[in-house]
């Protein structure tokens, strides 16, 4: 074992030692994972957070999903494959494309999609970018249109 090393991992029983294992691609960037407390967003944290318009609502899925389906009011369509082009472009371009303010990157973004397995894609892309502030519903549409269905039979 090199000196650096020994530093770094003193001799420790098995057990105890840290688990180092897959982490050589992430090192260098810890500080995008250590710092970031990732928190998925419930429902009800979701619509308190809409009607503060304190968030941009990002739905990652196809346009033609919410062509379809529909969308939850004040997100902003932009499909998983262009999420990360898309927080990197300029302003201008940003607002041409999407006709939204490009979030800064200390803006709390919040990522959505069909069930949570795209936002979350959306959300670690964000956090790679710098984006320290996102995180992301994992209910999705599935679950805040049962939601918003329920409040509204119960509304009539």
């Amino acid at each position: 074992m090199s000196w650096a090393r020994a530093l770094r991992f003193p001799r420790l029983p098995l057990k105890v030692r840290p688990i180092t294992l897959g982490l050589k691609s992430i090192e260098g960037n810890c500080h995008n994972f250590c710092t970031t407390v990732f928190k998925d967003v419930t429902y009800l944290e979701l619509k308190n957070l809409l009607k503060s318009k304190s968030i941009m609502l990002i739905d990652v899925r196809e346009t033609w999903e919410i062509l379809e389906y529909g969308k939850i009011p004040g997100s902003v369509n932009i499909p998983l494959n262009e999420v990360g082009e898309a927080l990197q472009m300029n302003p201008k371009d940003f607002n041409e494309k999407y006709n939204e303010v490009k979030p800064s990157k200390s803006d709390s973004l919040v990522f959505s999609c069909l069930a949570g397995e795209r936002s979350k894609k959306a959300l670690d892309t964000a956090i790679s970018l710098g984006f320290n502030s996102a995180q992301h519903y994992a209910g999705g549409w599935k679950e805040w249109a049962t939601y918003e269905y329920s409040e509204k039979k119960q509304g009539n």
